[in-house]
């Protein structure tokens, strides 16, 4: 079964003179907003992407050419990709798992 997928994508430009990456990433989300069948969740280290694998990997490519059209010569993109086919993953769906099991003091593994 080929449904959704999910991904965490963290763009990070090489060598522009500044330390502050701010405006990388909103240029990022932008070009993710222009993708129709993508949801996104930005998050302190970086972007998890929701849809096909397809159109996740169209997305991904879009934020990875960001830096260079606005001025980077050197760009490092890390990806990663969680593809269920036993059944259908959503991010919501993940995180709400957690909290639920927390809430309910649920069986969990010692790590």
């Amino acid at each position: 079964m080929r449904g959704t997928v999910i991904a965490e994508v963290s763009v990070v430009p090489v060598g522009t003179g500044s330390t502050g990456l701010s405006h990388f990433v909103a240029a990022c989300l932008d070009a993710v907003e222009d993708k129709k069948n993508i949801s996104y969740q930005l998050t302190p280290m970086g972007t998890v992407l929701e849809g096909t694998l397809e159109e996740v990997l169209k997305a991904i490519q879009a934020m990875h050419e960001v830096p260079f059209s606005r001025g980077a010569s050197r760009v490092v993109t890390w990806v990663k990709i969680d593809d269920r086919r036993d059944k259908q993953s959503t991010m919501t769906g993940k995180v709400e798992s957690v909290v639920r099991l927390r809430q309910t003091g649920g069986p969990r593994k010692k790590c």
